[in-house]
């Protein structure tokens, strides 16, 4: 990409952030169906705040749910929950809790717990606070979108094995060079994410200002259809209800960091998956000793790690032949007893966490899984 074309982008993208200054500031975006619509979500009740998420969610259904929080090696602070057990083991809830083996749930990009209900410091933070406050127990990982990719390229690393008895990878996200989300692709082929990082933003906030406007720019593209954008992004779901889909929204689309959002359009543009890129040497020699980031290979993941793998048939993120691709990767050398693949042809991104029937085709035979292991 030339200066010239990037400094073209620049001036466009502040040119409609100065058009867009006349409309109002509360107005939020939809991502359902594109429109802007005012106190968030069409037909949906009013998110509540995060860390009110166990009375919201769980604690209405009869759930215990306990608040904590968690303090990262970089310094970020993480709202964790925790549902000790079901609703029916009230009268059973002094018993040693460490007989119950931990299971840990992380969701994907701009999402939060309610995925569940519904990176490089987090997950060892997390993983390493379950461990400790469940008396030493391994835990039983489960990991949707981004959760995988996390999980996978810290096993490949031979990172927290210590810590984890098994992961179950929903919807797995490696390699995305051959991505169906056409939204996906045209934001990185115009380095959409890089200019925003380069005129200052840190945060990308899907209902703020730059969000609206990163929009208008890819939906200007005719490759992208953007009168549903959740599914010009992750592919269309067959099995969602007013009542999931609502829940997910309200949560679904949270504020990330705009270098995660760079890294990812790196991995769209190239093979392979690799550290994130800084774009200079100097930058890249003083983070990584080495000129460009190094890749990560996720065939040296131990063969013994118990993993179970399911993807989807219509999810444009985790499509289906970059998850061949990953799945070829790990398969080939992977312990039999100790690797399962599970394939849902109807099912996109969004489906495996909130699909209507997802309890039937994705959560019993996890659950099954975490028996066997």
């Amino acid at each position: 990409m030339t200066l010239h074309n990037l400094m073209a982008r620049i001036f466009c993208l502040i040119s409609l952030l100065i058009l867009s200054l006349g409309f109002n500031p509360c107005t939020a975006l939809s991502w359902k169906n594109a429109s802007l619509v005012e106190g968030g979500i069409q037909g949906c009740r009013p998110s509540p705040h995060p860390f009110s998420l166990c009375k919201s969610e769980a604690e209405a259904f009869g759930y215990p749910c306990e608040d904590h929080k968690v303090t990262t090696e970089d310094g970020y602070i993480l709202s964790l929950k925790r549902i000790p057990h079901g609703p029916s083991d009230g009268d059973n809830s002094t018993d040693d809790e460490n007989t119950r083996p931990p299971v840990l749930l992380f969701h994907g990009l701009m999402v939060d717990g309610i995925s569940w209900l519904l990176a490089a410091y987090d997950l060892p933070a997390v993983l390493q606070f379950v461990y400790d406050y469940t008396g030493g127990q391994k835990v039983h990982y489960i990991g949707h979108s981004l959760g995988t990719l996390i999980i996978l390229a810290a096993f490949s690393e031979h990172k927290l094995l210590h810590l984890v008895r098994s992961a179950a990878l929903l919807c797995p996200i490696a390699y995305l060079d051959k991505t169906r989300s056409k939204l996906s692709r045209v934001a990185s082929q115009i380095f959409l994410a890089e200019t925003t990082h380069f005129l200052g933003w840190h945060e990308f906030n899907p209902f703020g200002l730059v969000a609206r406007e990163v929009l208008l720019l890819v939906c200007g593209n005719p490759q992208v259809d953007c009168r549903d954008v959740f599914s010009a992004l992750a592919g269309p779901d067959c099995c969602l209800n007013t009542t999931t889909t609502c829940a997910f929204l309200q949560h679904a689309i949270q504020s990330t960091s705009v270098r995660n959002l760079v890294h990812l359009s790196q991995m769209v543009r190239r093979k392979g998956i690799r550290r994130y890129d800084y774009g200079n040497v100097k930058a890249n020699m003083k983070h990584y000793n080495q000129t460009r980031p190094p890749l990560y290979n996720l065939s040296s993941i131990p063969t013994h790690v118990p993993m179970l793998l399911m993807h989807g048939g219509q999810d444009f993120l985790g499509d289906v032949p970059d998850t061949r691709h990953l799945l070829k990767t790990l398969v080939r050398n992977h312990e039999k007893d100790n690797i399962e693949v599970i394939y849902v042809p109807d099912y996109a991104h969004a489906d495996f966490v909130t699909g209507f029937n997802a309890p039937q085709l994705v959560y019993k035979p996890m659950v099954n899984f975490f028996q066997r292991h």
